[in-house]
């Protein structure tokens, strides 16, 4: 599989995270970005004509497959390696999935936009980002803490699936965009329960089981009084 690839990506590094806890070895294709904008040139617009990373290309077993959209990188990465993290098949679980993989283009466009913003200095309305950012952390950190208080750890269940992937990466890096995570307990125990898996991989602003703060150790009867 060859992915093209922006090192300081969110989305590639989804794609990347994917792979490594599946067992995949992805060939690199490094991609100029910032500030070369080479996403937007001939090359991979002939490949991606939303002019938009990552790009995935399939082995040529499954054909002329070249996949652009994050979530659909991430099932075909599962499907082929590592299908336990598309879940048990069951209808609602499933959809469960689904709804967070919907949910990720959420976190995509307000912490993702809001991190462009402050970092590659993208034209953005920074407040209005921040706001939508934050509203989508309060709902995560909701569901997070429903599905503690189930003694899962993870969004939907006991084991990580796709949809973890999928919003993992934009959440951990939302202080980049200026929106902090520091009220958020059971979304930080989610984080840590993700960066402890087998085969777990860093990107710059995200790194292995490393936080500024101790750890939460909030139990959700604790929280409820």
């Amino acid at each position: 599989m060859i992915l093209y690839d922006y090192i300081l990506s969110p989305s590639c590094y989804k794609a990347r995270l994917m792979a490594a806890l599946a067992g995949v070895k992805l060939t690199l294709r490094p991609v100029d970005f910032h500030p070369g904008a080479e996403h937007r040139g001939p090359e991979l617009l002939a490949l991606n004509p939303a002019g938009s990373i990552p790009i995935l290309v399939a082995p040529q077993d499954d054909g002329d497959l070249i996949l652009t959209e994050s979530a659909a990188i991430l099932v075909y990465i599962a499907g082929r390696a590592a299908p336990a993290f598309l879940g048990s098949g069951a209808p609602v679980q499933t959809a469960r999935i689904q709804q967070w993989l919907a949910f990720s283009a959420r976190l995509t466009a307000s912490l993702g936009g809001a991190r462009l913003t402050e970092m590659l200095h993208r034209p953005g309305d920074i407040g209005a980002l921040r706001c939508a950012g934050i509203a989508a952390l309060r709902e995560l950190e909701a569901a997070l803490f429903e599905q503690r208080l189930k003694g899962e750890a993870f969004l939907v269940g006991g084991a990580p699936t796709v949809a973890d992937i999928a919003c993992f990466p934009y959440v951990a890096l939302a202080p980049d965009g200026g929106v902090s995570l520091d009220a958020y307990p059971s979304i930080r125990l989610w984080m840590r329960a993700i960066r402890s898996l087998d085969g777990f991989i860093e990107m710059p602003g995200i790194h292995r089981l490393h936080e500024l703060k101790p750890d939460p150790h909030e139990t959700p009867a604790a929280a409820e009084a």
